[in-house]
This record gives structure tokens, C-alpha cells and sequence, in this order.
């Protein structure tokens, strides 16, 4: 898949190719309240609602659920322990991961998602 936005900074190819971890708490889509649509940084393909976002106290943008499709999970060892990759389907971009400690009222899921690995498109 050929990269839509040429101008990703160093930080965003280590998280979206090379699966690094963007620290906690350093991303401003941490906090954002806004409605609109959160997009993949790489290719553009849209991921997440704003009203899927949760604050999870974590550090990271959060999600109960992603756009139908959007997404693949695969196991990731990267830890020495399994966790859950999210994978951008079209892309094949690394997110972040998906926990099983999220709001127990919706999905019971919580997609911890790196704010870099984002763009956030302000809408209704």
C-alpha cells in the first residue's frame, strides 16, 4: 500500500512500520474531545468514531470499538508475553493493541492506539 501522506514525521514510521510505542500521555489525541472521525496516518482509511473514544486513564487515545473492517488483530510477542496487535487492514500499518479491560457497558474492549498512528478529521 502506497503511503497517502508524504509527510509523516520519524516518530509516526517507527510506530506505524516499525511497531514502536509513542510514550504515554505525550499525544494531544489523548485529550481530544472533538467529534469527528479518526483516520490511519498512513494511508488515510478510517479506523474509529469520536464516539467510540473513552478516556481509559492509560496515556493513550482509546477506543470500544473500530469502523467495521477497519482493522485485523494478530498475536504480537514483541514483549516476551502475547498481546493483541490492531493492524490497519488496508495498510497493514501497526496501530497499537487491543486489551480486554474497556468499558463493560459497551464492547468490554479497550483499543489502546497510538495518537501518532492517528489523524483526527473534525466532523459531526
Amino acid at each position: 500500500m502506497e503511503q497517502k501522506n508524504k509527510s509523516l514525521t520519524k516518530e509516526q514510521l517507527d510506530v506505524l512500520r516499525e511497531k514502536e510505542t509513542e510514550p504515554a500521555f505525550s499525544h494531544p489525541y489523548n485529550k481530544n474531545k472533538d467529534k469527528g472521525e479518526y483516520r490511519c496516518a498512513y494511508c488515510d482509511s478510517l479506523l474509529f468514531k469520536s464516539d467510540a473514544k473513552f478516556d481509559s486513564g492509560t496515556g493513550w487515545p482509546s477506543f470500544d470499538k473500530a469502523i467495521p473492517g477497519a482493522i485485523e488483530i494478530k498475536t504480537d510477542f514483541s514483549l516476551g508475553i502475547p498481546r493483541i496487535e490492531v493492524i490497519c487492514t488496508r495498510c497493514k500499518s501497526h496501530l497499537g493493541h487491543v486489551f480486554n479491560d474497556g468499558p463493560k457497558q459497551t464492547t468490554g474492549k479497550r483499543f489502546c492506539i497510538n495518537g501518532c498512528a492517528l489523524d483526527f478529521k473534525k466532523g459531526e
